[in-house]
């Protein structure tokens, strides 16, 4: 099953079933993205009953799957980005038996298309594509077995950070918020079984290309995770219920063949150059690059659609920040 969420004037939009061609929609059986997930055992059927679907559908008419949520979770499985990130900054971690993690802006997301806006050019700007998860309702200290059957949809982020601003919120011990601006979200959701086998031991097995201004810069695979989904959940779950609606992501998909299949961020890319070569020499986004991020099947198909985003400056907009 494939949904997505029209514009219609609203903050949370009108969510549809969209056909398998991506090219037509029917109306979803309740409001929003979020009703659908607040009762999914009973909504979810009838959605998956829908085989007429007679509106054309606009790409330009779409918003995020979820333009907003209840809470959004990051967090940090692919041990490729970790290693190479910490050898570059110098940082030494004690070993843990958990997925790193972090809680995130939610109140909005990006559409696919949407502009970008930041304050400025110096503050580092990059993206980080990834993969996630949106749940129905979890109770606390759900296991990692459990949680499989709790994960509801599957979606494509773009993480976007401020690289200048990360470091010094890092060495604070007390998380982002600055360097962590509203992410954006690729069109469609989709329920697990559309990627097939590619959805795999709570992993989505998708190659994600990533094309900066028009030319790629990474192709990496999301199979490596040294925690799935399901684990990932579950510790979110650990001391507290999760709201149906709650976004999980993977953190920056990234594979240890990383100088062979490119990079989901520009961080990892200048990570590279500086065990290279002792200094970076790829800058960070200016105003005016595009991003483009597109999971593909081994059958060609990108079942979640594609984010195809420009940085713009929020002063022509009159959001200064």
């Amino acid at each position: 099953m494939i949904l997505a969420t029209l514009r219609d004037g609203t903050k949370d939009g009108r969510l549809v079933v969209v056909a398998a061609g991506h090219d037509s929609y029917a109306l979803a059986p309740v409001q929003t993205m979020q009703q659908a997930l607040e009762d999914w055992s009973a909504v979810a059927p009838a959605m998956a009953a829908i085989s007429d679907f007679p509106a054309a559908l606009d790409l330009a008419d779409l918003a995020a799957p979820m333009p907003r949520a209840w809470q959004w979770l990051d967090g940090s499985v692919y041990p490729a980005h970790g290693e190479l990130m910490d050898q570059v900054i110098g940082v030494t971690k004690p070993k843990i038996d958990f997925p790193l993690m972090y809680q995130g802006a939610s109140d909005k997301f990006y559409g696919p298309h949407d502009d970008v806006y930041m304050p400025s050019e110096d503050l580092g700007i990059d993206f980080e594509g990834e993969f996630g998860v949106i749940v129905d309702e979890v109770p606390m200290g759900t296991s990692a077995i459990d949680a499989a059957d709790h994960i509801k949809l599957l979606v494509l982020i773009n993480d976007w950070s401020l690289r200048t601003l990360a470091g010094l919120e890092m060495s604070t011990g007390f998380g982002w918020v600055w360097a962590k601006p509203h992410c954006s979200i690729a069109p469609f959701a989709v329920t697990p079984d559309e990627l097939g086998e590619q959805w795999r031991d709570g992993r989505v097995c998708l190659d994600l290309l990533v094309d900066w201004n028009g030319k790629r810069f990474g192709a990496a695979n999301g199979e490596p995770m040294e925690y799935n989904f399901s684990e990932l959940v579950a510790r979110a779950a650990r001391t507290r219920d999760l709201v149906a609606g709650t976004i999980i992501g993977s953190g920056t998909v990234s594979n240890a063949n990383f100088r062979e299949v490119g990079s989901s961020c520009i961080a990892e890319r200048r990570g590279i150059e500086i065990v290279d070569n002792g200094a970076p020499t790829t800058e960070f986004m200016k105003f005016g690059d595009t991003i483009r991020m597109e999971a593909v099947m081994r059958s060609g198909r990108a079942p979640f659609g594609a984010i195809n985003q420009k940085v713009v400056c929020s002063k022509q907009y009159g959001n200064v920040s």
